[in-house]
């Protein structure tokens, strides 16, 4: 490894990568032995009506968004990315066994927003830390193996609570005993995170490179780019490009709705209920397997073109769950579903990672999670709305057209690899 910090660059750190996936694995472990079956628990047990199930899930979700922005602004002033990371997983860890101690919806309430911090605190900065670690070529299949790792402790932990739940039973002592188990994966993330990763060691200026190369990545010239700098008083991360990227995200999150809308299609297509966590896996496993092949794919081929293809996936299989969802098909369609979101999950966050100056990737990671979440949340609202009143395909249909929207900023983006090879990676890296 070379000795000391290059001008401009850091010291990488490629294990990391590895690390942070093992943390997130074993923290999705945690959370996938506990969200599957909260609902039952708030519902079944603690005698919840359901608009307070979708406040509680609103709510979280809300939560997590804005401490991403803010953990992301502020990880790039302190530089501290694998100290916020840390914090923000023991918050989540602590809260788990709080699930086992709830005797009123409220309860859940709380523990559930006090776990949404601790995510809102650490995703930002994690995948700061992940962008830093390694080089730029291998951006796009970190972020997939990070992804990948992600869902297979989700796998694991759909599997755990499904076999807990056919051993035990579903009645509330059965419940809160798995509640107190989720603590013990999650306690070993924190474990993990704390002892094997390393914070990247850092330079001390970025290169001298223009600002605004990307902006005139299409047609890329010295006079077009503009070399001023921040003189105009615009921040870094928000140049052209990223603007557009930020306005693709929002548009595919207003009809990005919740898993529970596909899992309830399935239901009313006649798929029988014991086999409904089955296509859930399915899910999962179609995720993690396309994660990370579809990360090199971007390496290789360019971000843009792999996301492009996704968003047509992504329409077609709504329309799918439109109009062709029945008992066989509908396994099909997850595994479909799945390897879009593995595709939207990764490469939204390798762009972010290509557009961000390498000193404030914590505040473009937090401004993306930002856009995106807050635009889910009316999304979700809406499309009951359209499921209610106008029919249970019509979701499915709205959501194949914003997906389709949001192609347009995407092809607008401009040939960002175009861009890389005639100005070099190492002029191009830290002005994204």
């Amino acid at each position: 490894m070379t000795e000391g910090v290059p001008r401009g660059g850091s010291v990488k750190n490629p294990k990391n990568v590895f690390w942070l996936g093992l943390t997130s694995l074993l923290t999705d472990v945690s959370s996938e032995m506990i969200f599957p079956i909260l609902p039952i628990f708030l519902t079944g047990v603690l005698r919840a009506p359901m608009p307070i199930v979708g406040v509680i899930e609103g709510i979280a979700e809300a939560t997590a968004s804005i401490f991403k922005y803010v953990s992301g602004r502020v990880s790039d002033k302190v530089k501290r990315r694998k100290t916020l990371t840390v914090f923000g997983y023991s918050f989540s860890a602590v809260s788990k066994p709080f699930f086992a101690l709830s005797f009123f919806w409220w309860h859940v309430l709380v523990f559930r927003f006090l776990d949404r911090v601790g995510k809102g605190i650490r995703t930002s900065p994690r995948d700061a830390l992940i962008k830093e670690s390694v080089d730029e070529e291998r951006i796009g299949r970190s972020f997939g193996l990070h992804r990948a790792m992600d869902t297979f402790g989700a796998i694991a932990g759909t599997i755990i609570v499904s076999v807990a739940l056919f051993t035990w039973g579903s009645s509330a002592e059965h419940l809160r005993n798995i509640f107190w188990l989720s603590f013990i994966p999650a306690a070993l993330a924190v474990f993990c995170l704390v002892v094997f990763v390393k914070e990247p060691r850092r330079g001390g200026e970025e290169s001298a490179f223009p600002p605004q190369m990307l902006d005139a990545a299409v047609k890329p010239s010295v006079q077009d780019a503009g070399f001023r700098g921040e003189a105009d008083g615009r921040p870094l991360v928000f140049s052209k490009n990223f603007k557009l990227l930020l306005v693709a995200a929002a548009i595919f999150a207003l009809g990005n709705f919740s898993y529970a809308f596909f899992i309830l299609r399935a239901q009313d297509a006649g798929t029988d209920l014991a086999f409904i966590p089955l296509v859930y896996l399915l899910y999962n496993a179609s995720y993690a397997a396309a994660a990370y092949p579809i990360g090199r794919l971007s390496d290789r081929i360019g971000r843009t073109k792999v996301l492009i293809a996704g968003f047509v996936l992504f329409s077609l299989t709504n329309l799918g769950f439109a109009f062709g969802a029945n008992a066989y098909t509908v396994w099909i369609l997850f595994a479909l579903y799945g390897i879009f979101v593995a595709a939207g999950d990764t490469i939204f966050r390798a762009l972010v990672a290509d557009l961000a100056p390498l000193q404030q990737s914590g505040k473009a990671f937090g401004a993306y999670h930002l856009v995106a979440g807050l635009a889910a949340l009316p999304a979700n609202f809406f499309g009951g709305i359209l499921w209610q009143d106008i029919g249970k395909p019509a979701p499915f249909i709205f959501a194949a057209a914003t997906s389709a929207v949001a192609i347009i900023p995407l092809a607008l983006l401009g040939n960002i690899e175009r861009q890389k090879r005639i100005y070099g990676a190492e002029q191009f890296k830290g002005y994204r």
